[in-house]
């Protein structure tokens, strides 16, 4: 039977249309940046096991109570209840067992005092039908909702659509610099679409996560592969890994600095740690020593004696240069910056050839020219 394959990471399943115009969803752990190793997978829970994660359209995921009596696992695609009790959603279940209490205490939910939304029922063919209709409207909503949006003149953009279960209902998200007034909006959607709205506003590097694309690295955008928490990253970030304020390679694709530039940050403030802080010259004997440079992970200081150049630098770890300060405090003065015997460099090898293809082959035989000597039988 011929089949057609769609791959859907923005809830992480695989539709596959057959030729007699059947359709099949299935789950596909792992697609998306949501999706969590099951590391307990095989261990029954003891504790609250009628508690599953659910998963719906991008960064959004939930935890409901099963309460319909069915039998549910990893994967089952379940009807949910939502707030208001305006209709309801249709998810998938993306985690299962004890595992699925490490995630609650992760985020701060007491299982024993929380209020849980519930599981309906599973999902019924039906339920999948209506879901897969109201999901293929989302992009050609999104399109018509921006042009809506523009005749008004709101400074707005709408990022994304994502439709309830049911179809009753969809949220629209959008990015804005500031306030905006939607209420004129929210009517005309109303109109237009037929459904409820909900506006929900997201930042720029969401819509940069929702989007996609690849990074100067040449690998996918962090915000698009697994970032889920965004944390505010200032200057301060790069100004301690020394980094140059150029913000053409500070800024990412979203124009906000780079979610890469804090990975690296709590080392580098580990080692400044270690750094002394130098705000003076140093005093030798033979004279002042400026500081010029600073290796931070090496923990490498480097001084000069020309305040203004670089051209003669000589390197100090930086629990010398701790010594040193506390014999100027005391009024010692050390007798030189410059080692006494210099450092041996090492004697330069060339590498030319190093990498040709062709280095193990063994050199192919010259052939000799046989010429005809002069006045031979030949020519004669």
């Amino acid at each position: 039977m011929n089949e057609s394959k769609k791959y859907d990471c923005f809830r992480g399943c695989v539709v596959v249309d057959y030729e007699d115009g059947s359709t099949e969803c299935t789950y596909r752990e792992g697609c998306c940046k949501l999706a969590v190793h099951n590391y307990l997978k095989d261990i029954p829970a003891v504790e609250h096991s009628d508690i599953f994660e659910v998963r719906f359209k991008n960064t959004r995921k939930a935890y409901y109570r099963n309460e319909s009596g069915q039998s549910i696992r990893q994967g089952d695609k379940v009807v949910v209840e939502v707030a208001n009790n305006s209709g309801y959603d249709l998810g998938i279940v993306s985690l299962e067992g004890p595992l699925v209490l490490k995630q609650l205490e992760r985020r701060k939910i007491d299982p024993e005092s929380y209020e849980f939304k519930k599981i309906l029922r599973k999902a019924r063919q039906a339920d999948i039908d209506k879901w897969m209709a109201a999901t293929a409207r989302e992009h050609k909503t999104m399109i018509e909702a921006r042009r809506i949006a523009a005749t008004l003149g709101l400074d707005m953009k709408i990022g994304d659509v994502e439709f309830q279960g049911d179809g009753s209902k969809a949220i629209f998200y959008y990015i804005a610099d500031g306030r905006v007034d939607f209420r004129q909006l929210i009517k005309v959607f109303a109109e237009e679409f037929r459904i409820k709205i909900e506006m929900k506003q997201i930042g720029a590097r969401q819509e940069a996560g929702l989007i996609g694309g690849i990074g100067v690295c040449g690998r996918a955008l962090c915000c698009a592969n697994y970032v889920t928490n965004f944390k505010s990253i200032s200057t301060s970030a790069a100004r301690c890994q020394d980094l140059s304020l150029n913000p053409g390679k500070l800024t990412g694709q979203c124009g906000k600095i780079k979610c890469c530039i804090n990975y690296e940050v709590p080392t580098y403030l580990d080692a400044h740690s270690r750094l002394p802080k130098v705000s003076e010259p140093l005093e030798f004997e033979d004279g002042l020593a400026y500081l010029r440079k600073t290796d931070i992970l090496a923990e490498m200081m480097y001084f000069s004696y020309d305040k203004s150049s670089d051209a003669q630098l000589y390197p100090v770890p930086a629990a010398e240069v701790k010594e040193i300060q506390e014999m100027n405090r005391k009024g010692i003065k050390p007798a030189s910056l410059i080692p006494e015997v210099e450092p041996s460099t090492p004697e330069f090898v060339t590498a030319v050839g190093e990498g040709s293809i062709s280095r193990f082959d063994s050199p192919k035989k010259k052939r000799k020219n046989k010429k005809p000597r002069v006045g031979s039988a030949k020519e004669k």
